[in-house]
């Protein structure tokens, strides 16, 4: 559903969430190590990141990311996913047609269309906060 891109940054966002609550600032290469990604890759994706304002960049060598702490309760994946993807994953056919519509749906146009509504919800409903006290006090994980 969503490209490796957003994944990627999805990832990224909860792990500097996370190292922002604690006052930390985290370089590229501990971000990409830490979400099992290319540098290289990461570099885009935060890049796409600092430029949609949800993460923010110093650089230096005091430099890093961070996400003001202050803020990470306001930030929803749906901001994350947005950046990167945009809105097509609210879109898209369920089967990949490129003419799937109420008008004219594929087979599966219906239920494709109450999961996305329910991705959506899920989307805007929770927060990078939520997400990264979750993985500080173990219950969740971004490594295999």
């Amino acid at each position: 559903m969503f490209s490796k891109a957003c994944m990627y940054g999805i990832r990224a966002s909860i792990y500097v969430s996370s190292q922002s609550l604690k006052d930390n600032k985290v370089g590229l290469i501990d971000i990409a190590n830490n979400i099992e990604s290319p540098t290289a890759f990461t570099a885009k994706v935060l890049q796409q990141l600092v430029r949609s304002g949800i993460i923010d960049s110093t650089k230096g060598p005091t430099g890093g990311f961070l996400i003001d702490p202050k803020r990470i309760d306001e930030v929803k994946l749906s901001q994350i996913v947005d950046a990167i993807d945009g809105d097509s994953i609210y879109k898209g056919c369920g089967l990949g047609l490129t003419a799937c519509d109420a008008s004219q749906p594929c087979p599966v146009h219906e239920q494709f269309a109450k999961v996305r509504n329910e991705l959506r919800h899920m989307l805007e409903s929770t927060s990078l906060y939520e997400l990264a006290t979750g993985l500080d006090i173990g219950l969740t994980y971004l490594k295999r």
